[in-house]
Parts: structure tokens; sequence; C-alpha cells
């Protein structure tokens, strides 16, 4: 049997159980960490290839049946880079040269692979955007399986593959695995960057840290910290760390301040303006709305149900295990558990306590949550095993994994359960946006119309549940917004110049002030998209009951939050659900008033 044949290795517990071992001689340091528990048993764990397949399975089940979460990454990541292919597009203040705050050349990056497409193959737009997101399900599983393998090398095959487990079935990696985000990218560098850092490769490490705050998220630069602790205080490698700085920057800097100082007109630094209006801004990102502390507590259990608690447990569970917990060995290859996992605490301890909160805000340590969550099961492990061998005498030479391996399979068990029923609930009660507009897609194909008809297609209180103009079926076709009880600012449209990037125009703010000029008279709409929960205002009806003005084509099912069980909206229960969930009518209605011509 080849090596490409096996599915799955047996190998020894340890941090050094899934390396091969070196031709050159080991120092005496790492030679006794690679004796870790070397009695123990042996542990069936998925190989490197066999992890990464499992890895692309699920995220590509995210790229298909995952919904939009966030309207940012609707209208300020999905519109730009559908006006850098298709010439047309939605554009926000953000976007303005007047303020300069996202980075056109990450969006390029992004839309290199599906301008190419485009230019080939000339697929339908939608097509385009789930290629999209199949490419980022590929990077996200590129990146997840060098974090899985860095992990069966630091802190052993045993905490790598329940970590693997978490990984592949929680709802925190379904939602942000795919979704075209810097905060996404830097989860994606930010587990490469760890990973480069547990096998000692530091150029990789400052280079992937670089990557993800400069030409993602300047913010994820916070994760390398520990990282640079680690060079220039553990190990004073001042040189590499000044060197392999400098190179990163210039590579990653430098065309993009190029590529967007063309773009924008003027010469542009887009992370520094985004840090100066988080940070230095005045009302800065709290204009958005402001969260309670305990957002996040409560965000992060509905992502990742139990394995968000054990994670949460760990530096207890840490402390429990040195104190409690007779080890021969080092427990990890290079780094103690603490500095291992620093990002996600550091992390934590910053956000937790901003006003401002957003779930796509914690996106980049979501791998970090699934270790922390697996050195904290075995962790566990080793505790209860500590006890039973106190109560009851053990066999000389019993591993602990002979007599605790029922609380891992629970574990992973009761977190893979809740974490599908959540994907499940996901989908079920949010996708209907989706589905409506593949609906109006097909209606070009199905019907006989004017090829060049200009097709207004309008949104009211739902303006936030847009998926993307990807999802029209040509350039011909526009998205518009009604006014509704929103009072806020809405995107615009780009400018047919040839610089609209480099125009500034008046009506675009940074205090979220509103903008009437914006809105579309409701009376030139051909389509409206509209959710009737069964309330209604004078600037919000239910646009189905208007049977003089509308005609429902297709309506699919959406949750009402406010009239379901807080509990069965967020974990799908097959049979019972259904009795507690409520849900609401989300149409797409045609003008019967107003003809395409």
């Amino acid at each position: 049997m080849t090596k490409s044949q096996l599915s799955f290795r047996l190998r020894q517990n340890g941090p050094q159980s899934s390396r091969k071992e070196p031709r050159k001689k080991t120092p005496a340091k790492i030679q006794s960490a690679s004796k870790q528990e070397s009695n123990g048993p042996g542990i069936l764990f998925p190989a490197g290839d066999t992890a990464f397949k499992t890895l692309l399975s699920a995220r590509f089940c995210a790229a298909i049946w995952s919904h939009i979460s966030d309207c940012d990454e609707t209208f300020n990541y999905w519109e730009p880079m559908h006006y850098l292919i298709f010439g047309s597009g939605l554009q926000t203040w953000e976007y303005s040269p007047a303020y300069a705050l996202r980075s056109y050349f990450y969006l390029m990056v992004h839309a290199a692979p599906a301008w190419i497409y485009h230019k080939i193959l000339s697929p339908n737009p939608l097509l385009m955007f789930y290629f999209i997101r199949c490419l980022l399900g590929f990077v996200c599983a590129a990146a997840e399986v060098y974090f899985y393998k860095a992990v069966c090398k630091e802190f052993g095959v045993h905490i790598g593959r329940i970590c693997l487990t978490f990984q592949v079935f929680s709802a925190g990696m379904f939602i942000s695995s795919t979704a075209l985000l810097p905060s996404s990218f830097a989860m994606y560098t930010c587990a490469a960057a760890c990973a480069a850092w547990w096998q000692q490769r530091f150029a990789l490490a400052v280079f992937f840290t670089a990557l993800g705050s400069l030409l993602g998220w300047p913010f994820a630069a916070l994760l390398g910290v520990p990282i640079a602790f680690d060079m220039l205080v553990r190990k004073q490698l001042y040189l590499d760390f000044l060197f392999w700085s400098l190179i990163s920057a210039v590579v990653v800097l430098g065309p993009m301040v190029i590529v967007d100082s063309m773009l924008y007109g003027r010469l542009t630094i887009a992370p520094l303006n985004l840090v100066k209006y988080n940070v230095f801004g005045g009302s800065g990102p709290e204009l958005y709305g402001t969260e309670p502390f305990s957002y996040y507590i409560l965000n992060g259990f509905v992502n990742f149900n139990f394995v968000w608690v054990l994670a949460l447990l760990s530096p207890l569970a840490i402390m429990m295990h040195h104190f409690f917990v007779p080890v021969k060995n080092k427990c990890t290859l290079y780094l103690p558990y603490w500095l291992s996992l620093s990002p996600m605490y550091l992390w934590l301890a910053v956000m937790m306590f901003q006003a401002h909160k957003e779930e796509r805000f914690l996106f980049p340590i979501y791998p970090f949550i699934c270790l922390s969550g697996a050195v904290t099961t075995d962790i566990l492990q080793k505790l209860c095993f500590r006890v039973y061998s106190m109560v009851k005498k053990v066999p000389l030479g019993t591993h602990y994994l002979d007599k605790t391996i029922f609380l891992m399979i629970s574990v992973m068990a009761i977190t893979s359960c809740l974490g599908v029923s959540r994907v499940f609930a996901l989908y079920r009660n949010y996708h209907a946006p989706f589905d409506l507009m593949m609906e109006l897609n097909r209606y070009p194909t199905e019907t006989k119309m004017p090829p060049k008809a200009q097709v207004q297609v309008c949104f009211g209180k739902d303006w936030h549940r847009y998926p993307s103009t990807f999802f029209l079926p040509n350039t011909n076709w526009h998205v518009r917004f009604v006014k509704s009880e929103f009072d806020g600012m809405l995107p615009a449209p780009y400018s047919s110049a040839l610089n609209s990037t480099a125009l500034v125009h008046e009506y675009f703010n940074d205090q979220n002030r509103e903008e009437p000029s914006l809105y579309f008279d409701v009376d030139k709409c051909h389509f409206m998209v509209d959710l009737d929960l069964g309330t209604e205002t004078e600037l919000e009806p239910i646009y189905a009951n208007k049977t003089d003005r509308w005609k429902v084509m297709k309506s699919y099912l959406f949750l009402n939050a406010k009239l379901s069980d807080r509990y069965f909206r967020v974990f799908y229960v097959p049979f019972v659900s259904d009795k507690y969930v409520v849900y609401g009518n989300f149409s797409l209605l045609q003008s019967t008033k107003l003809k395409i011509k």
C-alpha cells in the first residue's frame, strides 16, 4: 500500500508523532519533547491529504450554501469588485477619495481569477460569484490544513485531530471561511503565520502577518505581537525580524500604494486611513451601533457552542494541568501553552472592550478557538485520568487515552451535532434573499424581453439583505433603494465616467447621514424585493398586499426572529423546530403597471 493510499496513519501520541525524524542530530531539548507520551497507545489521525480533502469539502459546502450575514461584505467588497470586472456596481462612502478607507488592490487580488474566467468563458455573473467563493474556500482549506499539521507537530496528534473536528463542523468556520471580508482574509493569514511560527519558520511567520495586516485588515497586526515577542525578547532575532518585516512591507505595501493611488487619484495608504478613522477619527465606528459586553460571549456560543466554552476555559485548564498533572516531558515542542495560544487571548482582551462589536471582528481567531477548545479537552482527559488513577489502581504504563477516550468522543459528537444544527438553521432561516435573486437571474431566459432593456430592481427596508449585483442577469439590470424607515447613509451607483473611482461626490459623508437624493422613485421600479413579517408603516408597507400595483412572482420563507423561540431559531432540531419558529414571506414582486422595454 502506497503512502497516497493511506487515509489514516497510526502514530504514537506526542508533538513529534507526525513529524519525520531529521537526519541531523536533534538537540537534547527537542529529543526529550519527541519522547513525550511515547508509551501511549497508537492513535488514528487524518493524514495531511485526508485532512485537506475533508476541509475542502466543508468549505465548498459553505461556498454554496452560506448566505451573506453582513451587508458590509456586499457593499464594501462584492459591489466594488463587480465594478472592477463589469464597470457597474454600488459605491460606499468608504471608497470615496475623500476618505479612501478601502483598498482596490485587495479587491484586485480576489477579482483577477474571476476576470480571467469572465474573459475566457463569459459566464453568467452568478456563476462568477460562486466561483470566487469556491476559490476562497480552497485558500481557507489550504491555510487550515497547514495549521492542522503544525498543531500536530507542536501540540501532538491527539490535540490535532480534536482541533480538526472542531474546524470541520463548527458553524463559525462555515460562516467565515468563504466570506469576502478582510477579517476572513486575516483568519487565513493568521492561521498560516502561527503554523509557520510553531515550526520556527520565522520568515514565513512575519510575511503572513504582514500580508494579513497590510493587504487585509490592519488591526490583524495585533495577532503578530506574540510572534514578535518570541523573536525579539525570547530569541533575540533582531536582524531577522527587521529584515523580513521590511521585505514583507515592501512586497505587500508597495504595489498596494501604487494601485490605490492611481485609482483614487492621489497618494493613498488605505490601511493607514482605516486606522486613523477607527482610532483617531472622532465618532468613528460607534456611529454604526454599539453592543454590550455580552455580545461576543453569546455570539461565540452560537457559532462554536461548547467549543467556545472550552476555549474560554483554556487558561484555567492550563494552570490546572501545570499543578495537578505530573508531566515528565514537555507538552509542546517549541513554545509554552500560554505563548502559543496568546493571539486569541490578546485579541479578545482588546475586542471585548470595544463599544462597536460585530460578528466578523472575531473571524481572525476562529481557528484558535478550535485549537484552545482542543487543548482544554485534552487537559480534561488528563485530569479525569489523574482522578481515576487516585481512586482506582491502574497498571503501570496505562495511558490516559485508554480510560478517557469516551470523553473525547462525547465532546466531539455533541459539538459536531450542534454545529451542523446551527448550519441547518442558518440555511433554513436566512437563505431566502439568495433564492429570490436566483429566480430573478433566470427571468431573461424564461421570458421574452428586449435584450437591452434597462431594468430597475428595488429594495426598501430590506436593503441590507441584498446579496450583490452578481445576482443580476447582466449590467442592464440595476439595483435601487426606495425610502424606508432607515435614515442612514446608503450606497450609490458608481459613476459611468472613466475616472469614477477618483471622483469626489458631495452626497458621501462619514457621519452616517441620510442623503435623500439617493432614493429611487418606487413607481419606476420593475421589480421589488420585500419581506412580509406582518407589520407595516407608511414608509414600509407590505408591497405584496398592493395587488393593484404588484404581483407576487415567488416567495420563500424567512425567519421572523421576534415571534420565534430564541433557542429553536438558533439551532435546528428536526420535527421540533417548526413548532417553535415563525416565518414571514420574502417575496419577489413584479410591477403590473410598468412594462419592461
